[in-house]
């Protein structure tokens, strides 16, 4: 393994990071155990910890892992979530990316489950609404996000998301949805990050209020 740089304020990031995620179990976003977040550390990445109950979460519930195939660095005693091959294909497609928020929030899950499918990449659209400026794309009123299938090898959905980032690149809105699964979200730092996926689940929300056929959601549009 090459040597891996950490940034100085390493445990403060833990310390943030675990604050998140009780944050955002106390918004019902993380339930139990599910969701996870990570920054990054020099050229390291902190991530929650897999297993871990995200309304207690401490500092200790999180570990460092190298950025190529998100092993624990030396001295850490924790493994990383399952979701940690996602986390690392962003940071690698988006070099600016300061860190990655996966959640289970309920509008977004559900949006996500009515467009997936099994297999396929579909797609949901919202367009003309203002919140979406939110999320810092190019056009604000016409922003299509990815719903990449569930695969049970995680591995694979991190292969996905990879392809589609090398195609879309910087010009990818900073989410995705994944079929049963939530949502991911991405931004510089952990609070754009976190802002996003707040926009994200608003999106969801108004939609489904609206009807879904106002979000242009397809079913299977890629393989």
């Amino acid at each position: 393994m090459k040597p891996v740089t950490i940034g100085e304020d390493v445990e403060l990031r833990r310390a943030h990071l675990a604050a998140a995620c009780r944050a955002l179990y106390q918004r019902g976003w993380m339930p139990g155990t599910s969701g996870n977040i990570s920054v990054r550390s020099g050229d390291a990445v902190v991530i929650t910890a897999s297993g871990r109950s995200k309304g207690t979460m401490s500092r200790h519930d999180t570990v460092l892992v190298e950025p190529d195939k998100g092993l624990p660095l030396l001295g850490e005693s924790e493994w990383p979530s399952a979701e940690t091959s996602i986390h690392l294909a962003v940071y690698r497609q988006l070099p600016p990316c300061g860190a990655v928020v996966h959640a289970h929030a309920p509008y977004s899950t559900t949006l996500a489950t009515l467009a997936g499918a099994a297999g396929s990449i579909g797609q949901v659209t919202f367009s003309d609404w203002e919140l979406a400026k939110g999320l810092g794309v190019v056009d604000p009123l016409l922003v299509t996000v990815p719903v990449f299938a569930n695969w049970p090898e995680v591995p694979r959905i991190a292969e996905d998301v990879t392809a589609y980032l090398d195609g879309s690149g910087a010009d990818a809105p900073p989410a995705l949805f994944i079929d049963r699964h939530g949502v991911t979200t991405w931004g510089r730092a952990l609070e754009e990050a976190r802002n996003r996926l707040e926009c994200i689940e608003e999106l969801s929300r108004l939609t489904l209020l609206v009807g879904t056929h106002g979000a242009g959601v397809a079913k299977g549009v890629a393989q």
